[in-house]
């Protein structure tokens, strides 16, 4: 649930529909930020997590052709 609680911060699509993985330990960052129209808005990224696997790939086998966020 971590990372979808941070794909709904980020008001973009799931990565799956069901999420499959339970975070251990996710670090995650808050900070607040101003927006350009002055509002602010509380910003959440997973900066690490002790259940993070590399897997070569992934981004675009869930995302075909869609650039990877930067």
């Amino acid at each position: 649930m971590t990372y979808h609680d941070v794909e709904n911060n980020h008001g973009v699509d799931h990565l799956c529909k069901v999420p499959n993985f339970k975070a251990n330990n996710p670090y995650i960052h808050v900070r607040i930020v101003k927006d350009l129209n002055e509002n602010y808005k509380i910003d959440w990224d997973v900066q690490s997590c002790g259940s993070f696997l590399e897997e070569l790939g992934k981004w675009s086998k869930l995302r075909p052709g869609v650039d990877l966020p930067v």
